[in-house]
């Protein structure tokens, strides 16, 4: 009886003090489920036996008795930040322009801002320029002048890019902390938040940090510091939508001092002037890691809503690291490429019956295939809520993606475009491109694969329930996707032409445009200064920057409609590398963008000594502005440039002095903008006559 007593007491002890925790676990329902779903690192130990798990072989690639080798890599891949969302709308594909009279920044997503150098808000211009940040009163042009700089000292801080709203401009950068500096914070060691108990962590030393700083609007000539927030580990990237703030970080772990050197694995940390101001580490007890896809790097998300001033930021920690990013209005989605060598089983071995009983791939039984790798893209996706992110689940597909542009969140699915296999090669291993389309939990639900085999992706973009695709090796197919079917996407059609696409731009429904080169396709077997495409082999070359616009009405027969070419071999321009360095606005018909121009001397297309093209020698750095409609397709209005001539016959082959280089081109009003580093320049928007200019240094 008193057995019965003490269990029924123990029992309901048990519910009152679990009560709240159901409570709890009711009201977020399936997300505190996924998120608590991920293992937790737990102990120093523990994350030691991680490490070398990703460093072991554990995957078998099926018949053939051939075996990869995880060779995870921890570095991180910091041109995949441009980078960055969902498809426009068909009732909303012009991302750059507006109706409040300026230029906003070209975004992949309606309503997810990305962070730039460049902003303005239709009547300042706010300018991350090298280690300044500059407020500029740009309209009326004829009152243009500096109201505010801040500099920041080399070497200590260095910004990269910003977020304005009618609030908030938000400075984005890299803090640098020597390993042997005294002072690099924290000072003391941290205390571990969340843990059941105070404990005491060495300090956390680590080089780079990726800091914001706040700044109140209010007075823009004197901008006030209202909050620092900063993560262990080198930027990312980062989103904005309305008031929230997404920062996202990798901090790379030395598995070599980890592993064979015996030293304490470092944990992250973070620091928010809305806290306590000093540097919180992250505990093991609280560091997540994804089962069969371990890094050696430490992923952190920080969500921080700017109205809620006194709210300290959300930080996430994940064994893993981040390499493109892409947001939807609702979810976020971080995506790495995982690297694996090929091991091939020696035929004269005994072939193990089962996979239980195969070698690993470090035994002598099995060979390295020379020169193969197959990778895989590990997604990442949570969820965005108001000043939070949440877990929510984990894919993989074959392959890797060329940018942000490669994923796309529609109606619930996630679209993925990659590339397998390597370009030079002929074999099994030759490159190969694939569309896949995951559900809402990130599993497969329908594929096309082995696209234009030899080649890869060079653009991608992603509009509702259509895709395209862009290709080369020696001529660009354009290929048009039936998406509007998940489980099963199709290709509607192609064309092939010369040249190839960098960036994919909507223009409307059933018209694109596309940037890049144009090439020309040379045979291995012409004679000196010939150009001659003969049958057989043959190598493309590109030549100066190609503009086109593919007319997609038809879908099975998508043709170019127009075209137009802009310098010699070598001409190049940020917007084939950065979608944000183009100013477009559909209604207006304006089309801007900076062009490093490179012109050969003489009308002969072949070096006359090897019948390769030649390349150009620079003569123009500046903005080429277009008008752009359907009826006349291209037409240059003029160019803009803060050279003199003296400095182009300074510049020789190259162009070098990056400081009077056009960097962005943005309007107000009746008033287009031309910015680089050295100065600003308005020009009327119709004419193109020159208003006014304000040196900047």
């Amino acid at each position: 009886m008193k057995k019965a007593r003490f269990l029924v007491v123990l029992l309901m002890v048990f519910v009152f003090l679990t009560l709240p925790e159901l409570g709890k676990a009711t009201d977020e329902e399936v997300t505190v489920t996924q998120e608590h779903s991920l293992p937790t690192v737990e102990t120093a130990e523990n994350l030691r036996n991680l490490l070398k798990e990703s460093q072991s072989s554990r995957t078998l690639l099926g018949q053939g008795r051939v075996y990869a080798v995880d060779v995870t890599l921890g570095s991180v891949n910091k041109s995949a930040q441009t980078v960055d969302e969902a498809a426009p709308s068909s009732a909303n594909f012009d991302m750059t322009t507006g109706n409040s009279g300026h230029s906003t920044t070209n975004l992949q997503v309606a309503g997810v801002d990305e962070a730039d150098i460049i902003k303005n808000d239709g009547q300042y211009i706010y300018q991350v320029n090298q280690q300044e940040l500059i407020v500029t009163q740009a309209y009326p042009a004829n009152q243009m002048h500096i109201l505010s700089r801040i500099g920041f000292k080399e070497g200590e801080f260095t910004p990269r890019e910003l977020y304005v709203d009618d609030h908030y401009l938000v400075l984005i950068g890299n803090t640098y902390y020597p390993e042997t500096s005294p002072s690099y914070a924290p000072k003391v060691q941290p205390q571990v938040k969340g843990a059941s108990q105070v404990q005491i962590y060495p300090p956390v030393w680590t080089p780079f940090t990726t800091k914001a700083i706040v700044y109140d609007l209010a007075d823009k000539s004197n901008l006030q510091k209202l909050r620092e927030v900063e993560l262990d580990g080198d930027y990312v990237s980062s989103r904005k939508i309305g008031s929230n703030l997404y920062l996202i970080a990798n901090k790379y772990l030395d598995t070599y001092r980890i592993m064979e050197q015996g030293e304490e694995p470092p944990l992250p940390s973070y620091r928010d002037t809305a806290g306590q101001g000093d540097f919180s580490a992250i505990g093991y007890q609280d560091i997540r890691y994804f089962p069969q896809s371990i890094e050696a790097n430490y992923l952190l998300i920080a969500a921080l809503d700017l109205d809620q001033k006194d709210k300290e930021m959300q930080v996430a920690a994940y064994l893993g690291s981040g390499q493109a990013v892409y947001a939807s209005a609702s979810n976020l989605y971080v995506a790495v490429t995982q690297y694996q060598q090929v091991h091939q089983s020696d035929p004269a071995q005994p072939s193990p019956e089962s996979a239980a009983e195969a070698q690993p791939a470090s035994n002598s039984s099995s060979k390295l295939i020379p020169g193969s790798l197959t990778t895989t893209t590990a997604l990442y996706k949570f969820g965005l809520a108001q000043g939070g992110t949440t877990y929510k689940a984990k894919g993989e597909v074959p392959g890797t993606i060329l940018n942000q542009f490669a994923l796309d969140e529609d109606k619930g699915c996630l679209r993925i475009a990659t590339t397998t296999g390597q370009i030079w090669r002929t074999d099994e291993f030759t490159s190969k491109n694939n569309v896949y389309v995951l559900d809402e939990n990130l599993q497969l639900t329908g594929r096309i694969e082995d696209i234009a085999p030899g080649e890869k992706i060079y653009s991608v973009r992603f509009m509702g329930d259509r895709g395209y695709l862009v290709t080369f090796k020696k001529v660009d197919p354009f290929f048009v996707l039936d998406l509007k079917d998940p489980t099963a996407p199709t290709i509607l059609g192609a064309l092939k032409i010369p040249g190839y696409s960098d960036y994919l731009h909507p223009y409307d429904e059933n018209h694109i445009i596309g940037f890049g080169k144009d090439t020309i396709e040379v045979s291995q077997n012409s004679g000196p200064g010939s150009l001659t495409v003969e049958a057989g082999d043959s190598t493309a070359f590109y030549q100066g920057l190609k503009l086109a616009v593919f007319d997609v009405t038809d879908v099975a027969h998508p043709v170019e409609m127009f075209k137009t070419t802009i310098g010699d071999r070598g001409t190049d321009s940020e917007l084939l590398h950065n979608h944000k360095a183009l100013l477009f606005d559909k209604e207006r018909g304006i089309l801007s963008f900076p062009v490093t121009l490179m012109e050969v001397a003489n009308s002969s297309t072949a070096n006359s000594r090897n019948g390769f093209p030649d390349y150009g020698q620079f003569t123009y750095q500046g903005a080429y502005v277009y008008h752009f409609d359907l009826v006349k397709g291209f037409t240059l209005r003029g160019r803009i440039t803060h050279l003199k001539d003296e400095d182009i016959l300074k510049s020789g082959q190259v162009y070098l002095n990056s400081s009077k280089a056009i960097e962005r081109i943005i309007y107000i009003q009746d008033t287009l903008y031309t910015i680089s580093p050295e100065m600003i320049k308005a020009n009327d928007l119709r004419s193109l006559q020159e208003k006014n200019s304000l040196i900047l240094k």
